[in-house]
C-alpha cells in the first residue's frame, strides 16, 4: 500500500525557516518525481517545486524561486521543501505528490499525500 507522509509544517513569522519532509513507502520511490503543493484558504492547489527521480532535475514556480529548496534521499525514500523568508502569503496546506512524469499539473500526480499546515504571520 502506498503511503506519503508529510511533516515539518508550523507556525512562524515572516522571514523564518521551516523544513517539510515526505516519507514514502509502498512503491519504487526513485522511480517517481516528486511535486510539492500548497493549498491555501479559498485558492486552487498549485504547484510550489518539483524534483526528478534520478537526475534531480527541479522546478520552481516564480513565487518561490531563491527561497525554496527542494531536495530527496532516495536511500531514505524521503524528499524534503526546505523554505527559507517565509512570507505571509506562503501560508497554505503543502502536500507532496508523486508522479511518473515531468509535470506541473495535479491530475498528473498519482499518489498524495494528506497534508501538513505552513501559517506564516507578520
Amino acid at each position: 500500500e502506498v503511503h506519503l507522509v508529510e511533516s515539518g509544517g508550523g507556525s512562524v513569522q515572516a522571514g523564518e525557516s521551516l523544513r517539510l519532509s515526505c516519507s514514502a513507502s509502498g512503491f519504487t520511490f526513485r522511480d517517481y518525481a516528486i511535486g510539492w503543493f500548497r493549498q491555501a484558504p479559498g485558492k486552487e492547489r498549485e504547484l510550489v517545486s518539483l524534483i526528478s527521480g534520478k537526475t534531480d532535475n527541479t522546478y520552481y514556480i516564480n513565487d518561490v524561486e531563491g527561497r525554496f529548496t527542494v531536495s530527496r534521499d532516495n536511500a531514505k525514500n524521503t524528499a524534503y521543501l526546505q523554505m527559507s523568508s517565509l512570507k505571509p502569503e506562503d501560508t497554505a496546506i503543502y502536500y507532496c505528490a508523486v508522479t511518473k512524469l515531468w509535470s506541473i499539473y495535479a491530475r498528473d500526480y498519482d499518489y498524495w499525500g494528506r497534508g501538513t499546515q505552513v501559517s506564516v504571520s507578520s
